[in-house]
């Protein structure tokens, strides 16, 4: 496993990050057992960061991972924490909640379903825009000079955003979706991070299962939902990912390595966050890291997928029109 710095104020990091949230069900049932030995098989592979939520499942998957720590020393982690995101009992999406004295109640929550005494990285999962982010990020820094926090991140907000929040206290990552069909931080909110010295722990860099082949799996399965899986958008997108499985195979490579490849080979402030869930898919995303793509490689695979190709949406548009690191695109 090759080591990053997070960020100009952060920790070293493994240069790949493991996304847990499809072991809590939001890509169809999971398996508890293998969930169990998917994050084993991770920090033995030299992963530290497991990436969370404290509404994967409703706190399942903060209890899962906390299950696995009883096995794990704790500094063998970081533990990556995104909060804020409110849910009815149906599961239903119902808003936001960033004040400063939820903060400090989510925290304490995701404390005990973890069983530890701090979080590595703790981020609001998206911008509350009734809530000044100075507060919300204020709150946290209180945590983090209260021991309870070591490191604040950020997660789906703009430049203007980005700025505001590193005011208050230092940012060591913004987490974002980037992948070979969600480019659109490049124009403005990458440079914008990197002018401020903090990474990105970059989502979705499989487009969900689009760039792999991984098929809708029923039930509860959130991609029904994404535009990108929908009627014709489906059919364009599984063209290019067809394209761009064709060009992995001459070099060597599966479609989701040379994805994630890709992802990694834009420079070493930013670390892709994959959500393997089963063993055998984090055997084959590690092999990623044994590739090092030449600027020709990276030309290819950028001919296969060229910026922009994708059909549909990253999100559906009331979902878009709540993200503040889309603001800019829609003004």
């Amino acid at each position: 496993m090759k080591y990053v710095q997070l960020g100009k104020t952060g920790p070293q990091t493994s240069a790949f990050g493991l996304g847990c949230m499809g072991m809590s069900g939001m890509y169809g049932p999971s398996d508890r057992t293998e969930s169990l030995a998917t994050l084993h098989a991770a920090v033995d592979a030299g992963i530290t960061m497991l990436d969370t939520g404290d509404f994967y499942g409703m706190g399942h998957n903060e209890m899962l991972i906390g299950e696995a720590l009883r096995d794990i020393p704790r500094e063998k982690v970081q533990l990556s924490v995104k909060f804020g995101a409110q849910r009815d009992p149906a599961a239903g999406w119902i808003g936001f909640d960033a004040r400063p004295a939820a903060v400090k109640t989510a925290l304490a929550y995701t404390l005990t379903r973890l069983g530890v005494d701090y979080i590595d990285i703790y981020r609001p999962a998206r911008l509350d825009p009734s809530v000044p982010v100075e507060d919300t990020i204020g709150a946290i820094a209180d945590m983090v000079k209260a021991g309870y926090v070591r490191y604040v991140g950020l997660s789906e907000v703009g430049s203007e955003t980005i700025r505001r929040a590193a005011a208050v206290h230092p940012i060591v990552d913004l987490q974002i979706e980037y992948s070979l069909m969600s480019r659109g931080i490049e124009e403005d909110i990458l440079p914008t991070v990197r002018e401020l010295g903090i990474s990105v722990t970059a989502y979705g860099v499989l487009s969900r299962g689009l760039l792999s082949g991984s098929a809708l799996m029923g039930a509860g399965d959130f991609r029904a939902h994404s535009p990108r899986f929908q009627g014709d958008n489906a059919e364009r997108n599984a063209a290019l990912a067809a394209a761009l499985q064709k060009v992995a195979e001459s070099k060597g490579m599966t479609a989701s390595q040379a994805a994630i490849a890709w992802v990694a080979a834009q420079g070493s402030d930013i670390v892709p966050v994959v959500g393997a869930r089963k063993r055998h898919q984090l055997e084959e995303s590690l092999k990623a890291l044994d590739f090092s793509l030449t600027r020709e490689d990276i030309a290819t695979l950028e001919a296969a997928i060229p910026k922009g190709a994708a059909a549909g949406g990253r999100y559906a548009e009331a979902q878009l029109a709540h993200l503040d690191s889309e603001k800019r695109k829609a003004g």
